[in-house]
């Protein structure tokens, strides 16, 4: 039987490099073959790749792409470091992510070219990063990049010394020179010169650099603001600039997180503006109709490359969904569209169906790129339709109605190819092709689901299968609300898989890992996965009611408390002491596509103090607050999802107690649709059956103490700072108390 060593090609220029192991890596690719196939254009015969590097020993997708490269990768770590500091050779450090197009794209025209690896093998370590496995090196380099006055981005691509200081970066390079820029190979040759000539002055730009970096990662102190005025500013900015048109914010590209709906709709919730509903409301109809949603599969697409969500870049995030489910729940409420609920349930269906790992966590994302008709790497080719493929999945009849209501034409608005979008609402249709609403919209349904049958007939995007635990935390909130707020009991417990899943596999001690990949749980968790996490066990708690959710998100917090917290000025860091030190240390305060584990960790404070009245956490979440308030006061839009604790606290939020008796959980129901149908963001609702568990649960939450039921009959509690209304199982007076604000 063939093994590596039979196939086994030095890597181009590593004459004085140490080679990869290659009984290790025969091992590993043994327990690899049924799962594993080569991603290179370097194949021998028998499907052998010509090349492989020491990436393949890692578990990483992301990684994993990179392993058959001419280039010979290290992973992160000391090794590389100290091989430099031997050579005196400078560091690439090239950072990406397995779903990155842009990663792709450099990897097949610049890392896989035999040419440039022999001289960056023979000039320079490299080094290869998975940014979602490790977010602290991603974080520090990205940020040297903007401290260059670059733009961000991936592939992130940051030349270091040997001390891993950087000297210069950027982001996607193309092999060869074009007007206006360096190709690669000639950007390696100068950075190599430059290392070789002026060692002094690239010494002292590392030192400038990491001096910049340092500062740019910890938030300015200042006195504390009048935080109320930064989230009027805010609101003020996002209204100015907003899209009256499209919804979200003027331009492109245009990423649903740009604009916060779910502070609008506080906003006009404590205003009365019905301006900012507006906003919301038209932001959320047109997202659901473009084609940043997949029209056939439920889900969006990371971000629209146009002003009007018709473009998508088609990559699909685990976290922007996620996320999503919650804007379109929270619209739901404040509106009672019911078009709203469905956009939610359709992302929940759409991460049940293809994301759902064995054992109820949830992969990372999928690729924007899969191969087209005639086998070449497209990006959007599974995505995207012509009328002939329509008529051969639909039939003649209901692929002529298909291809008017989501805009399928012979020439496409995608490179020759349509993409599933809907210029119009679903009554204007049926009066225009003068079919009844109901009917027309069954018809639809059923052509979306043909349709999603047959495109997975198709070669499927490359799936990240990697878990996160931080990711794994907004996907659980999802599904808890979800489950809560449409009255959907299975995806609650889809949330219980997902959570039980979390600390069955990647807890041990009180700690969290970062992820799971390959059976195995890897790396110690940052800031973003305990935050985020803890979130989702509150959401968890506040869906049923089971004493096991409150008892971790307690126990993970006082973790966060120990390892994460500034006990001097406030505020968590990204990493903890069991972390790798860098050259700096993050305090994040930035709400970007996902929210900062700052933010999300101060409402975790806040809620976890309404329950349990534990004054320790409401100062441990006034002072994270101080420690941001000049850049609440400067930049607020910066941390959009801070403002929303910032409203929380500015408010006595409501203690929401429905109590069912114990022999009939049911009798909750009619309480629970009056919750339901309340746009109450500032508070908590926890749902319980009279029992032990209740009991239970009482000991950590006073909030619980002397409620209950009424005989076989449920009891709602409407409560703002432990004074409470009048007790009541009537669901109509219920709904009063809670619409009065």
């Amino acid at each position: 039987m063939s093994t590596l060593a039979d196939h086994y090609q030095p890597l181009p220029g590593t004459e004085e490099l140490p080679t990869p192991p290659l009984e290790a890596i025969e091992l590993l690719r043994l327990r690899r073959a049924t799962s594993y196939r080569p991603r290179t254009r370097h194949l021998l015969p028998g499907g052998w790749a010509r090349y492989t590097n020491r990436l393949f020993l890692e578990t990483s997708p992301y990684l994993l792409q990179h392993a058959h490269n001419p280039v010979n990768w290290f992973p992160w770590g000391d090794e590389p470091f100290e091989l430099a500091r031997r050579l005196n050779r400078p560091v690439l450090v090239s950072i990406g992510y397995a779903t990155c197009h842009w990663c792709h794209v450099m990897e097949e025209l610049s890392f896989e070219d035999e040419a440039i690896a022999a001289y960056l093998n023979r000039n320079f370590i490299a080094i290869k990063v998975d940014r979602e496995e490790r977010p602290d090196v991603d974080t520090v380099y990205m940020t040297a990049v903007h401290a260059m006055g670059l733009q961000g981005g991936w592939p992130l691509n940051v030349f270091t010394a040997p001390d891993r200081r950087p000297f210069y970066g950027g982001t996607y390079f193309p092999p060869d020179d074009y007007p206006g820029g360096l190709g690669f190979m000639t950007l390696l040759r100068r950075i190599r010169e430059s290392f070789d000539a002026a060692p002094d002055r690239v010494a002292r730009a590392g030192i400038q650099l990491t001096e910049a970096i340092r500062n740019m990662l910890a938030p300015p102190e200042g006195e504390p603001s009048r935080q109320e005025l930064s989230l009027e500013r805010a609101v003020t900015l996002y209204r100015d600039r907003f899209d009256e048109r499209s919804g979200g914010l003027t331009g492109a590209p245009k990423f649903p997180s740009s604009l916060p709906l779910r502070l609008l709709l506080r906003h006009y919730r404590n205003s009365g503006d019905k301006s900012f509903l507006a906003m919301v409301e038209l932001t959320l109809k047109r997202m659901a109709a473009g084609g940043i949603c997949d029209q056939a599969g439920g889900g969006f697409h990371r971000y629209a490359t146009d002003t009007a969500w018709q473009v998508p870049h088609f990559e699909k995030m685990l976290y922007d969904n996620a996320l999503l489910t919650l804007s379109y729940l929270e619209g739901y409420q404040a509106t009672g569209d019911a078009a709203f609920a469905a956009v939610a349930r359709d992302i929940l269906h759409y991460l049940e169906r293809d994301m759902l790992a064995p054992g109820g966590a949830f992969y990372s994302a999928t690729d924007a790129d899969s191969l087209n008709a005639d086998g070449h790497r497209e990006e959007g080719a599974y995505f995207t339709w012509t009328p002939d493929e329509l008529e051969e999945s639909l039939g003649e009849e209901r692929a002529l109605l298909a291809a008017y209501c989501f805009g399928v034409t012979a020439g496409g608005n995608f490179e020759g190819r349509s993409i599933l979008h809907r210029d119009k609402e679903l009554p204007e249709l049926a009066r225009e092709l003068k079919i009844p609403e109901k009917e027309l919209a069954l018809t639809l349904a059923d052509c979306r689901e043909a349709l999603y049958r047959a495109r997975n007939k198709r070669p499927l995007p490359l799936r990240d299968e990697k878990i996160l635990a931080s990711w794994n935390g907004l996907a659980i909130s999802a599904f808890a609300r979800g489950g809560l707020l449409l009255d959907t009991p299975e995806l609650v417990r889809s949330a219980e898989k997902g959570a039980g899943f979390v600390l069955e596999r990647m807890t041990g001690n009180g700690r969290l890992s970062h992820s799971y990949q390959e059976g195995e749980a890897k790396g110690e968790g940052f800031l973003d996965d305990y935050a985020f996490f803890i979130a989702a066990l509150i959401d968890l708690f506040e869906a049923g009611g089971s004493p096991r959710w409150i008892e971790q998100a307690l126990e993970l917090t006082a973790t966060v408390r120990e390892d994460f917290e500034d006990r001097e000025r406030g505020g968590f860091y990204m990493t903890g002491p069991r972390h790798e030190a860098l050259i700096s240390r993050e305090k994040p305060a930035y709400d970007g596509v996902v929210p900062s584990g700052n933010s999300v960790m101060v409402m975790n404070l806040l809620r976890l103090h309404t329950m349990t009245g534990n004054d320790a956490l409401l100062q441990g979440a006034r002072r994270a607050l101080e420690a941001f308030a000049t850049q609440l006061e400067n930049a607020p839009t910066a941390l959009s999802e801070m403002l929303l604790a910032v409203d929380y606290l500015r408010q006595a939020p409501k203690e929401i107690v429905i109590v069912a008796p114990r022999e009939r959980p049911e009798a909750a129901a009619p309480l629970l649709a009056a919750l339901r149908r309340a746009f109450v963001p500032n508070r908590v609702a926890i749902v319980v059956c009279e029992g032990e568990e209740f009991e239970r649960a009482a000991q950590l939450v006073p909030l619980l103490e002397g409620k209950k039921a009424q005989g076989d009959q449920a009891v709602a509690y409407l409560c703002e700072n432990r004074s409470c209304r009048r007790p009541t199982n009537d669901p109509e007076e219920f709904y009063r108390q809670l619409a009065k604000g």
